[in-house]
């Protein structure tokens, strides 16, 4: 019978769970934050949570941990709270998503697709995720490169929608839209938005486009009130590359990121958006897409 020896039991011995961290995130200006934040991060604590916080909740008091929220994701957090409405979501999940984070999102806003859950439902919903008791929807993101002369000046992702619209001059921009490189259409708009199914609901909902549900593998391009009365919506399958060619001349353009991230763009330049090689992973617990839509959009009842 072979002996172990002191190395050999070592190797063998179970070692101790790793402690998992905590994100929280927050949106400025909302007092009830000055008791919900320390009271939280002591919750999370006494479970062996770490628990690090961004810059927005450390003006609510002093957290033990505080990085900026660009810089979350190098912490790997297996989940992240969000405290806000869709907007700081939003920016959350381009913070933490290439991590594999889970994001559950509560709602301080108003209308709240994205975060439907109540600030009062936090902590039985905290200890339904202790419990893994929850469902995970996992949404698809858009990537996108701003190309200027061959070269890529700056790549991004987003949740929700790449939009490149005109500048503070009100006059129409035009867009060349290609799809795998097969020219589809060109465009004199205010703007023209290129939409994961989330971000169906969003800006391109209002400007016309229609509601996908987060499962259908799509995207959505959607002028904003184009001068062709014949130019609609398009659907196409999210493993498509869709370039934007802008025709700007002298007019100033803009390219932006759910709204947050934006830069300038010129004449000449190239967005290309691809599907996104990772995907935001957003925690439910009962009420399906549907149910939320009625909700939020007041549909009617049967």
């Amino acid at each position: 019978m072979r002996k172990e020896n002191s190395e050999d039991m070592a190797k063998s011995r179970p070692s101790p769970a790793r402690q998992k961290t905590v994100a929280v995130i927050s949106k400025p200006g909302r007092p009830e934050l000055r008791e919900v934040l320390p009271a939280l991060e002591k919750w999370l604590q006494q479970r062996n949570y770490a628990v690090v916080m961004d810059k927005e909740s450390a003006a609510y008091f002093s957290p033990s941990d505080v990085v900026p929220r660009r810089e979350l994701g190098t912490r790997s957090p297996a989940l992240a709270l969000v405290l806000g409405g869709d907007g700081t979501l939003l920016s959350a999940t381009r913070a933490v998503a290439q991590a594999g984070t889970l994001i559950l999102g509560v709602n301080l806003g108003t209308l709240g697709f994205l975060t439907e859950l109540a600030l009062s439902d936090l902590y039985p919903a905290l200890e339904a995720i202790e419990e893994e008791r929850y469902i995970v929807d996992s949404r698809s993101m858009l990537g996108g490169s701003l190309i200027r002369g061959g070269e890529t000046l700056a790549t991004h992702a987003a949740l929700n929608e790449v939009v490149v619209s005109k500048g503070a001059i009100a006059r129409l921009n035009h867009f060349e839209l290609f799809v795998n490189t097969e020219f589809v259409s060109s465009y004199r708009a205010d703007a023209l938005i290129i939409a994961t199914p989330t971000g169906s609901t969003a800006y391109s909902l209002g400007a016309g486009g229609p509601i996908l549900n987060p499962d259908v593998d799509a995207f959505v391009v959607t002028p904003v009130s184009p001068h062709g009365l014949t130019h609609r919506p398009v659907v196409v399958r999210d493993t498509v590359e869709i370039e934007i060619h802008v025709k700007a001349g002298k007019e100033q353009a803009y390219l932006s990121f759910d709204g947050q991230v934006g830069m300038a763009v010129r004449d000449g330049d190239v967005v290309r958006c691809v599907k996104a090689e990772h995907r935001a992973k957003l925690l439910r617990f009962q009420k399906t897409f549907f149910e939320v839509l009625a909700t939020k959009l007041k549909w009617g009842e049967r």
